[in-house]
């Protein structure tokens, strides 16, 4: 696809409305996750260094069209404040006069965060109305809000056909890594699919046994399909009803050419609890009290096997329970392969969604893939082959 972006883009003395996500994850009125504001950063200060008044809005938690003040952006501001290392200011509307009169007291560089954009019930219904209020605020619209262009909002969506529209660098190099993951990749092209249910998940399967070479299917999901192939897999957390459906993927990807990788061993366990007891077995010889609650060593070493002969690498969702030691040791293993690999030079890897997020920092490789996408439905769906609406609306 081909999309505006910063580049040679005049913003002197523009007003720029900038549609960030300042949706952080916040614990005791405290921030406890600062990613997204780092990731926004160089945008804000590339405009605000090239004499734009930049003008930050975004959404945060659910108020429902209704003025929560546990819900502010003040707390955001403050940090991005922080990030930025200059003054950034901020006024409680994002729309009306009192937005109106904050953008007028901008000079050249300067920064205003706007209040909660979902304080307005026309937001997440993308009302012209409100889409226009914001548009009256700004010149240029700049999208960074890769994480939530799958909405159709007014400030995702509405207001970018009301200005001239851009990628900030961080929609940018999250729409160049997905296009060199699977829109246009180096193949041959593996995609690693964990998670606990195929249910949630069918759309992705669909889309990718059409794209990549090799399908990894690892997590609870794995059960599901080893079920359906005939083996028992205990107690273990798995979708009977999906049987059918399983059956029907691995034969969706036979006839696309796609090879389908499942465990051939497992970490099992009576029980899902720190330090419980375990056992290595065959995935053919699952005890009947047992659950499958990480993928066995010799899965991992096929995998880590695998990687020499592909050049590109999609990661969604980890293999194993990787939040309870020590079922995190497939996962941990697979992380630092992968790491090592892309750091040599011999494999591109995109991965993304918030467990696997998790999972890669808790290994300790989160800087070491190529690419790791901050966005958890967005990269979902995109991974699925929907068409995003805050993305389209960008489309030169």
């Amino acid at each position: 696809m081909s999309f505006r972006t910063l580049d040679n883009l005049d913003v002197a003395d523009k007003r720029v409305l900038v549609r960030a996500d300042l949706n952080v994850p916040v614990h005791d009125g405290k921030i406890s996750d600062l990613t997204r504001i780092e990731r926004l950063s160089p945008t804000i200060r590339e405009l605000s260094e090239k004499g734009a008044r930049v003008i930050v809005c975004s959404h945060f938690d659910r108020p429902k069209g209704k003025r929560v003040p546990s819900m502010s952006l003040a707390p955001m501001a403050v940090a991005l404040e922080k990030c930025l290392g200059r003054r950034v200011r901020f006024v409680e509307d994002c729309t009306g006069a009192a937005a109106e009169q904050a953008v007028e007291l901008l000079a050249r560089g300067d920064i205003l965060v706007l209040e909660n954009t979902r304080f307005h019930a026309g937001e997440e219904k993308n009302d012209p109305a409100f889409a226009a209020a914001l548009a009256r605020l700004a010149d240029i619209f700049v999208n960074d809000a890769f994480s939530a262009a799958h909405r159709a909002h007014a400030s995702t969506e509405g207001v970018a056909h009301l200005l001239p529209s851009y990628a900030g660098r961080l929609m940018q190099a999250e729409l160049e890594a997905l296009d060199a993951a699977l829109g246009n990749p180096v193949r041959p092209v593996a995609a690693i699919v964990g998670g606990s249910k195929v249910s949630t998940k069918l759309e992705l399967l669909g889309n990718l046994v059409t794209k990549v070479d090799i399908l990894v299917i690892g997590g609870a999901m794995a059960n599901t399909f080893l079920a359906a192939e005939g083996k028992s897999v205990g107690k273990s957390l798995q979708e009977a009803e999906m049987h059918g459906t399983a059956l029907d993927i691995l034969a969706q990807a036979k006839a696309a050419g796609c090879r389908i990788v499942l465990p051939t061993d497992a970490v099992v366990a009576r029980e899902l609890k720190p330090n419980a007891p375990t056992e290595t077995v065959s995935v053919d010889a699952v005890p009947p009290d047992a659950m499958i609650l990480d993928i066995g060593p010799a899965s991992v070493a096929a995998l880590i096997k695998l990687l020499p002969t592909i050049k590109t690498l999609v990661w969604n969702g980890p293999p194993g329970a990787f939040e309870t030691p020590p079922f995190e040791a497939g996962t941990v293993a697979l992380a630092h392969a992968v790491a090592a690999a892309t750091q040599r030079g011999e494999l591109r890897s995109v991965a993304g969604g918030g467990d696997t997020v998790s999972a890669l920092r808790h290994a300790g490789v989160i800087d070491q893939l190529s690419y790791v996408s901050s966005a958890g439905g967005a990269f979902l769906e995109w991974l699925e082959g929907k068409t995003l609406p805050g993305v389209a609306a960008l489309e030169t």
